[in-house]
């Protein structure tokens, strides 16, 4: 019989890198009768709800929203600047920027895959090499994932910029912002980024199924140019909307949109600053504890240098008892949810269950942090983990400011 009792009961905490924990409000707010959809606040909203999420992304251009998760939104991107027969560059650091290869190689692009692995960021210099040698400037696009979720790792998207325009390389800078918007520090206008993609059920902190499409003039430009984009994906008419049918190409996704209008509001009253440095706190706190961990055992960090990690998620490896047992225990014995280790592994590898993710991303707050970390804490305690000792107390410090 299990001397401890099952200590489960009560909230559960999901600390998976997505969906992220919903604030309360956000779910009061969708939790109404269905709106009007023709007349009133609904459509009233939507001029400031636009404004306020340019506002996130720091960008005076434009912004199309989809029904429709992240991978809707890699494929209106696409959809948009690249026709069948057109090159893409798509420096990948982890599962995602493979995805969203994939998902241009099916929209007929000729893709250039620049592996740099599942540790280390983008190599700059091997990104210059490959736009130097493009000298009839074939490359439309370059797509770039600022944070890969599958990795944590954190890409240095203002440098890439600084790339080509160090080659004078016309292509369209793209950048997937699907788990750092809100989370990481990301400047759209300032680095120079022509179109981003993102979704809202990370650091917007609203429950999945809406995705946007941030486009710059240039962008606009290359849109006019192709011979015909599909309706739906077209995003003319979403981003310069003269009636409110026409910001969803049809029906809306109602209540998405009063939980985004409370989840921007919560935002902007914070700020975008404060919340960038919210998130970068409690990642230190998250990196002291799993530092102090993988001192012993087989526990360890994915991304050793601090300078590429992620604000918003952290990667880590377990093998031994691995990582799929201390999830299953802490999620069964604690009501704590960790994430997978998606994207690691082969599919039926069995290295695959020695990794997982924790998701430290839009609504989190310090107590909360020293609640997943102590369930980790005491996860690998029942599990009887070999592990390096002080997490808790290099997290506190960290949280209460000593660090």
């Amino acid at each position: 019989m299990n001397k401890t009792p099952n200590l489960a009961q009560g909230r559960p905490y999901l600390a998976i890198p997505g969906p992220s924990v919903i604030p309360d409000a956000v779910l009061q707010a969708m939790h109404r009768a269905a709106p009007n959809i023709y007349a009133g606040e609904l459509v009233e909203m939507m001029p400031g709800l636009t404004a306020d999420l340019k506002r996130i992304a720091r960008t005076a251009h434009h912004v199309a929203m989809y029904t429709g998760n992240g991978h809707a939104a890699w494929e209106a991107s696409l959809a948009n600047v690249i026709q069948p027969g057109d090159k893409v560059l798509v420096p990948a650091t982890g599962r995602f920027g493979i995805g969203w290869s994939e998902c241009a190689r099916l929209q007929g692009a000729e893709v250039e895959v620049l592996d740099f692995g599942k540790q280390s960021p983008m190599d700059m210099e091997k990104i210059a090499d490959a736009l130097r040698a493009d000298k009839a400037h074939e490359i439309k696009a370059v797509l770039a994932v600022h944070v890969d979720t599958s990795t944590s790792i954190r890409n240095d998207i203002a440098a890439l910029r600084g790339v080509l325009d160090a080659e004078g390389h016309p292509a369209l800078l793209m950048a997937d912002c699907i788990a750092s918007l809100g989370c990481d520090i990301f400047e759209m206008d300032a680095w120079g980024v022509d179109v981003m993609v993102t979704g809202c059920q990370k650091g917007l902190m609203v429950p999945p199924g809406m995705s946007f499409v941030f486009f710059n003039d240039k962008a606009e430009a290359a849109r006019a140019k192709l011979p015909r984009v599909s309706w739906y994906w077209d995003w003319t008419p979403r981003a310069h909307a003269e009636e409110f049918f026409q910001y969803h190409a049809g029906t809306a996704p109602t209540h998405h949109l009063y939980g985004l209008r409370t989840a921007l509001d919560m935002i902007h009253a914070e700020g975008v600053e404060q919340v960038w440095a919210r998130h970068a706190t409690l990642a230190r706190a998250v990196w002291a504890a799993c530092e102090a961990w993988s001192t012993g055992g087989s526990f360890a960090m994915n991304v050793s240098d601090r300078a590429h990690r992620s604000n918003a998620v952290t990667s880590l490896r377990l093998q031994s008892p691995n990582a799929t047992a201390l999830r299953d225990f802490v999620e069964r014995q604690l009501g704590l949810t960790l994430g997978i280790g998606l994207g690691m592994a082969p599919p039926g590898d069995p290295s695959w269950h020695g990794f997982f993710r924790l998701g430290h991303m839009g609504h989190v707050n310090g107590h909360m942090i020293m609640g997943m970390l102590g369930g980790i804490e005491a996860g690998l305690r029942g599990l009887g983990v070999d592990h390096g000792a002080g997490a808790l107390d290099a997290a506190a410090d960290v949280i209460g400011g000593n660090a």
